[in-house]
């Protein structure tokens, strides 16, 4: 009887630790930027520039936290921020899962049309569609409102999300929806109370990149919410303007205090949901 082909130990070995070097080396480039920003807004300016500025600060000071939530308005922008996210999260979801069960469960005329139209707003940049949407939202009267930027979020984030749930929910099992459609559930019934549990690892990781990217999103915001609708800014653009003034103010501890504030809520919200990113990036391939 043959014997299964077996692996070289050395081979392996080397890939394996070739493997856990570059992730130590990646771990180290994208950690230590974000505690040298952490530590930074509890320095002085003389401590930041200093012969030592990557060492730790002599005192821990909270005032340019308290500057930077009042003085610089991050409060004020982290809640706009989280409204906006909110919102736009939520028809994100409804709509792109509602999309993707039908894309994925039923054929029909220009189904795949309809399927293509969706991926191909992935190819599409969001830099090339800035004046066309400045004049849209101008036009429907929604410029520099919060209604006009959850309107684009959500119009930006159905292509991946349409693209990702279309491929998971073919994953699932016939079976189970077709039973509660013959104990009487209606296609709504069924989808809601029977297909969306199921889905839930998908749905999860799903939110989460969509609220990541939409937490960090720039360009729409800095075009959609112009400078007289300050009042109505959102965190990236209050960081920016931040760093514009820093310069002349020489707050930099007040730049890396706004910064930490906009970076340790999405990290709180990975670390959390880390296995269930996890979990449904993983459960397509393993049904």
């Amino acid at each position: 009887m043959a014997r299964p082909p077996q692996r070289r130990g050395g081979q392996v070995g080397v890939f394996g630790a070739l493997s856990h070097l570059a992730l130590a080396v990646w771990a180290i480039l994208v950690i230590y930027p974000i505690v040298w920003t952490f530590l930074g807004s509890f320095k002085t300016n003389t401590e930041i520039f200093g012969d030592h500025p990557l060492g730790l600060p002599a005192n821990f000071h909270w005032d340019a936290w308290g500057r930077a939530w009042a003085k610089a308005h991050i409060g004020q922008y982290m809640i706009n921020t989280i409204l906006v996210v909110a919102v736009a999260t939520f028809f994100t979801m409804l709509l792109s899962s509602m999309a993707a069960y039908v894309l994925a469960r039923y054929r029909f005329f220009g189904s795949k049309v309809i399927y293509l139209l969706f991926v191909s707003g992935l190819s599409f940049p969001v830099f090339l569609a800035l004046v066309p949407l400045f004049l849209t939202v101008k036009n429907l009267g929604l410029l520099g409102t919060h209604t006009g930027v959850i309107i684009v979020y959500v119009a930006y984030s159905l292509p991946f999300s349409v693209f990702f749930l279309t491929a998971f929910f073919k994953t699932l099992p016939t079976s189970v929806a077709e039973a509660a459609m013959m104990d009487g559930a209606s296609h709504t019934r069924t989808f809601f109370q029977v297909m969306m549990p199921m889905a839930k690892p998908g749905l999860i990781s799903i939110t989460i990149f969509n609220v990541l990217g939409q937490w960090n999103q720039y360009l729409l915001p800095i075009v959609l919410l112009p400078g007289d609708a300050q009042d109505k800014w959102l965190i990236t653009q209050g960081v920016a303007n931040i760093s514009t003034n820093a310069g002349y103010e020489a707050d930099w501890a007040g730049l890396f205090a706004a910064l930490s504030m906009a970076i340790i809520p999405m990290l709180i919200v990975y670390i959390v949901f880390q296995r269930q990113i996890q979990s449904g990036l993983t459960a397509g391939a393993l049904k």
